[in-house]
């Protein structure tokens, strides 16, 4: 079934795939398998409706919209699981779409009468899943159809910009797993996160553009233009802040300016080595419960065509660590009251939801939604976290990755893939 799947893909718009899955589902036994894809602030699941739209005979009725909050689609999404469907739905189940490690929705199968769900069924039901995922990624990008769909909101331009040219939320390998979220989803504009990795070396940056406004995400897209540009050529991490520093004060003579961090993982020995560009300090929690501020002699802004030379500092990771890049508007965004939300706030959520273990990127999903709440569902400001996890010189088992990512289970072999860190034959932890 999915090999044929996959050979009638090919030629299909985005609009068509409900039908097709559907179609080819039901030959096997799966029935009106419908299609839900997460809106852009992952707070709802929004159902993907084909020409064909409509549940099948005997099935339950299809929703348009379903919360994350409470729900059992809701729960598939966030922990990663396949749900079953309640009594009055017998036969019904919600399986995790997964681009990678990146969550895109879920998907709602039901039984046909007299299917048991055994082992063999759950896999089948994975493998759909994540076959249905790289459907829609594959035809997403030349979607306004997606667009439209995950959007709940009129969006500003910068934000249309700077959606474009990030990577995706979440990534994950034997060695890190790097996750990240930022608001106001459809109106951030100076905010932008990067990553890319290397052979051994995993390439991270954050960037902050002053201002809130059009101008302030074509500065932010520039300075993450510039980096790419540099990094690709080889470059170190203080040329690169020097490349994005000469683009900004050459596009904009000095009159705009962006906060920045650049960094440099050594994923098989640790070595973290990065430079702050006016930018909060890094922060690392350590062993689940610890939060250790970084420090590092300060540098300028880029863009402000100052002359002075940032600094280069390293720091050892130990295993398990988790690196936080954030922009100010986690910590300084203030309540009604003029509190702030705080460096402390900030860190105690996300050791407390360590502690829970949940995945990163649903930790990382509700300390955002905590931050919005905390701020009456309006943030004046940017906010931004990029988290990292190390796994130390031996790299996580499979099972460990697919736990911290909000994989479903044993999706990937036993034993870890040769990377450049390990020799085929050794033990990968």
């Amino acid at each position: 079934m999915l090999g044929d799947l996959i050979a009638a893909s090919h030629v299909v718009t985005l609009e068509q795939i409900p039908d097709l899955v559907a179609k080819h589902a039901a030959k096997v036994g799966w029935l009106d398998v419908q299609i839900y894809l997460a809106d852009l602030q992952q707070v709802i699941l929004c159902r993907l409706a084909g020409y064909a739209s409509g549940s099948g005979e005997g099935t339950e009725p299809a929703s348009d919209v379903v919360r994350m909050e409470g729900t059992l689609a809701g729960r598939a999404f966030q922990t990663g699981g396949i749900v079953a469907g309640t009594t009055s739905e017998t036969g019904q189940w919600w399986v995790p779409m997964l681009d990678g490690t990146e969550r895109l929705g879920v998907l709602r199968a039901t039984a046909a009468p007299g299917t048991e769900m055994d082992a063999q069924a759950a896999q089948d039901l994975r493998n759909l899943g994540g076959l249905v995922a790289l459907m829609v990624v594959s035809k997403r990008g030349v979607s306004d159809t997606y667009a439209r769909l995950v959007r709940r909101r009129r969006m500003n331009i910068a934000a249309e910009m700077e959606w474009r040219v990030m990577p995706p939320r979440t990534f994950a390998t034997g060695r890190v797993l790097i996750s990240a979220v930022m608001e106001p989803a459809y109106e951030v504009s100076g905010d932008v996160f990067d990553y890319a990795l290397a052979e051994e070396t995993v390439h991270l940056a954050l960037f902050d553009a002053m201002g809130h406004d059009t101008a302030a995400g074509l500065t932010a897209n520039l300075a993450l233009a510039a980096s790419r540009n540099h990094r690709r050529q080889n470059c170190g991490i203080l040329q690169i802040a020097e490349a994005v520093e000469q683009a900004l004060a050459k596009q904009f003579d000095a009159s705009r300016f962006a906060t920045g961090i650049l960094a440099e993982l050594n994923a098989a020995t640790g070595v973290l080595t990065w430079t702050s560009l006016g930018h909060p300090l890094p922060v690392i929690i350590r062993k689940g419960r610890t939060a250790l501020p970084l420090s590092c002699s300060p540098s300028p802004p880029m863009g402000t065509d100052l002359g002075v030379p940032p600094t280069l500092c390293r720091d050892q990771l130990e295993p398990g660590d988790r690196l936080l890049l954030y922009t100010d508007g986690i910590t300084e965004a203030r309540d009604r009251k003029g509190q702030e939300f705080g460096l402390e706030s900030f860190t105690d959520f996300l050791i407390q939801h360590h502690a829970d273990g949940l995945p990163v990127p649903e930790t990382l999903r509700r300390l955002i939604r905590r931050h919005l709440t905390y701020h009456d569902g309006r943030l004046d400001d940017d906010a931004t976290v990029l988290l990292l996890e190390w796994s130390g010189p031996t790299p996580y088992r499979p099972a460990r990755v697919e736990a911290l990512a909000g994989l479903p289970e044993h999706t990937t072999p036993a034993t870890a893939l040769p990377t450049p860190w390990t020799t085929p034959g050794t033990d990968a932890g």
